[in-house]
């Protein structure tokens, strides 16, 4: 049986592992979309390969490159969560899910992979390992 302090402080490390993953993703994605980073698109770009105005390709960018910064930092975590997991139901039914699940075909794989994640993260919290405590108290519940 584990002491009572050691299981929360592995469940938090286990959240803080499980957010720089996730995050990392969104970061990553983010920035291409939005700044057109690492060869990315850019937003203009992004929209035009999907048929949308550019509009959806900043607020796209936006929701995966913030969302991915609050899941890392548990700044506003569970507002980030929701930002990306409304990104993920996009991802899946507008571009992913036609291609079946398989990511190699482009299917809807990783996107429903992320999408579980950021519901669990809303669930969960973003653990001990978070710079919450910056906010005030009235802010940290997001």
């Amino acid at each position: 049986m584990e002491k009572g302090n050691t299981l929360p402080a592995r469940i938090s490390t286990a959240l803080l592992l499980l957010r720089i993953a996730s995050a990392m993703a969104f970061l990553y994605h983010g920035s291409a979309i939005l700044f057109g980073s690492f060869g990315g698109p850019g937003p203009q770009q992004f929209a035009a390969s999907h048929h949308w105005p550019v509009v959806m390709g900043y607020l796209i960018g936006l929701a995966q490159f913030a969302g991915g910064l609050a899941v890392l930092t548990g700044i506003l975590f569970r507002l980030g969560a929701a930002c990306i997991a409304v990104v993920m139901l996009g991802a899946i039914f507008l571009v992913h899910l036609p291609n079946g699940f398989d990511i190699g075909k482009g299917g809807a794989e990783y996107a429903l992979t992320q999408l579980l994640l950021a519901v669990a993260f809303l669930l969960a919290g973003p653990g001990s390992y978070s710079l919450a405590f910056w906010l005030p108290a009235s802010l940290r519940k997001f």
